[in-house]
């Protein structure tokens, strides 16, 4: 079983930043897709960046250019850099990694990202 354990979270003036991270346990982590995907209140949940076995990327239209996703296969991490951030952003964000197929078979706990206006 792998377990996703996010930190990074927290309250952010519009216009800042904030680093997200998630380890994963388990050594076939190279081999997953990995993804961060967001919640907002009353709002379904959206994916807004993911990243493939090889580091292909892809992004949200609402992030693109301002967040940046990646990963390090030798510390099991995936990180979301997010910069020129916006009200809009808040959301409980979720990390999520996939052994194939489209759909996520691991989830973290979720963290709070909070952008003030």
């Amino acid at each position: 079983q792998v377990q996703l354990v996010e930190s990074g979270g927290g309250l952010v003036q519009a216009g800042g930043s904030l680093r997200l991270s998630c380890v994963a346990s388990g050594r076939r982590f190279s081999y997953y897709r990995m993804a961060w995907l967001r919640q907002a209140p009353g709002k379904e949940r959206e994916s807004v960046a993911s990243i493939s076995s090889g580091g292909s990327t892809n992004y949200s239209d609402h992030v693109k250019g301002r967040f940046t996703i990646s990963r390090d296969n030798v510390k099991n991490m995936v990180t979301l850099q997010m910069n020129s951030l916006k009200p809009e952003d808040t959301a409980v964000y979720y990390c999520a990694g996939s052994g194939g197929g489209l759909k996520y078979d691991y989830w973290g706990q979720g963290t709070q990202v909070t952008v003030s206006s």
